[in-house]
């Protein structure tokens, strides 16, 4: 049953497609880190191959100044970009990227080449471009929307690493006492990856868009003057001159949104560039040696992507969603205390506290971002809600970037340099 707005644009009920597009956004955010993510946890297979290049750290360096460059770029032409065709073109990217790191290990038959180690970089580098193409796009797109359906799809973006954190396990297991059982492993590992990217491209162009609660909030933003949405309205029937009362609203420059959203594009900095600083380089080169061995950091790695998870769904319980502005900016700069934590447990403490310091990362990690995304679309129109969106993406991944660079103190601190 739907009732009508003032307007005469048919509104859902909460049951109407909700669900459905809760659970589609999971799937969505799952595709936008997989790619990545499968980076990351088939770091020790790439240790063994480049042992001198600092995989962790390298590749995480190629990787941001593509995501953050061309997010700079896509953030600053929101409102001009066709956002169906950016996120569609993200996903195949992503596909095709992932295949090839499939397609370079099979052929090289594992290589240990610079030439093998700048093909990953390429492939790398694509994911980077990709995730800006997606997970902006999604961002902006799902701020005007249900604020579950942002949180739905930061739980899947946590997901993505959780998952991916399991399989890995798994697959190690399996393949560990067989010949080449690590590259074994990898390779199924990266297939299964490849198979989510193109889950998510099927998603998205065939069953997102044509939900009744997506395509009203579609609407209602065409309505507010919002441009990006005309191809997704398309995809689903709607065409222009079914929206021909668009209203003229004067929006807020992209500069207008930064200066009143400074303090939440701040904390989004501030929470990637700290946990970025010691994920992953730092669980991987900096912990030391202890009783579970080989699978000690494939383990941390697992207990912080596991942590963020949980921390993602946590603001769903209302008692306990952190709202208020100065206290997200005091609980963002509060992490600040992890560094020596984590400086002192890996020098002195045992395998027992470092596993639970990873999970208090992740945990406040995914908690924080979910209660900042939320919360600051609140009170703008469909077009600033889609440009906030964007500009808040730009933050998280200049934090990242920072994050990585800042980890390569922990490298100086050796005296490795």
């Amino acid at each position: 049953m739907n009732t009508v707005d003032p307007k005469g644009a048919s509104i859902p009920t909460r049951i109407e497609g909700k669900f459905h597009a809760t659970v589609v956004c999971w799937f969505l955010g799952l595709g936008t880190l997989v790619a990545w993510n499968s980076m990351l946890t088939v770091q020790d297979y790439y240790y063994e191959l480049f042992p001198r290049y600092h995989p962790s750290r390298v590749l995480t360096l190629v990787y941001q100044p593509f995501a953050l460059g061309t997010m700079s770029f896509l953030a600053h032409y929101e409102a001009k970009v066709d956002t169906r065709r950016r996120i569609l073109y993200g996903y195949i990217i992503f596909f095709l990227s992932t295949l090839g790191l499939i397609l370079i290990d099979i052929g090289t038959a594992g290589g240990r080449g610079i030439g093998d180690y700048i093909g990953i970089c390429v492939f790398v580098a694509l994911f980077g471009l990709a995730d800006a193409c997606v997970q902006g796009g999604m961002v902006g797109d799902l701020s005007y929307m249900d604020p579950d359906f942002v949180q739905s799809f930061f739980a899947g973006l946590a997901a993505s690493g959780a998952l991916t954190s399991i399989l890995r396990l798994v697959t190690k297991a399996i393949f560990d006492k067989t010949d080449q059982g690590l590259r074994k492993g990898v390779i199924l590992f990266l297939s299964i990856s490849t198979l989510f990217e193109f889950l998510c491209i099927f998603l998205y162009a065939n069953v997102f868009g044509k939900l009744p609660i997506v395509k009203h909030y579609r609407k209602k933003a065409a309505l507010e003057g919002s441009k990006t949405v005309t191809s997704d309205l398309a995809a689903a029937g709607i065409h222009a001159k079914d929206n021909e009362d668009i209203v003229k609203n004067e929006r807020l420059t992209n500069k207008e949104l930064i200066h009143k959203n400074k303090d939440y594009a701040f904390n989004l900095w501030f929470i990637y560039a700290l946990t970025l600083s010691i994920f992953p380089g730092f669980l991987y080169e900096n912990t030391g040696e202890h009783q579970l061995g080989a699978w000690y950091a494939v383990v941390l790695v697992a207990c912080y992507n596991i942590g963020d998870l949980i921390g993602r769904y946590v603001p769903l319980i209302d008692p306990i969603r952190l709202e208020s502005r100065k206290g997200l900016t005091v609980a963002c700069l509060s992490r600040i205390l992890l560094i020596p934590c984590f400086y002192f447990t890996a020098k002195y403490g045992d395998q027992g506290w470092m596993i639970m310091l990873c999970s208090f990362l992740g945990l406040t990690n995914g908690y924080l971002t979910v209660c900042v995304l939320t919360v600051a679309p609140r009170g703008y129109t469909a077009p600033e809600q889609n440009a906030l969106g964007n500009l808040l993406v730009v933050f998280l991944l200049a934090g990242i970037f920072a994050g990585v660079v800042l980890g390569w103190l922990w490298i100086i601190n050796n005296g490795e340099f």
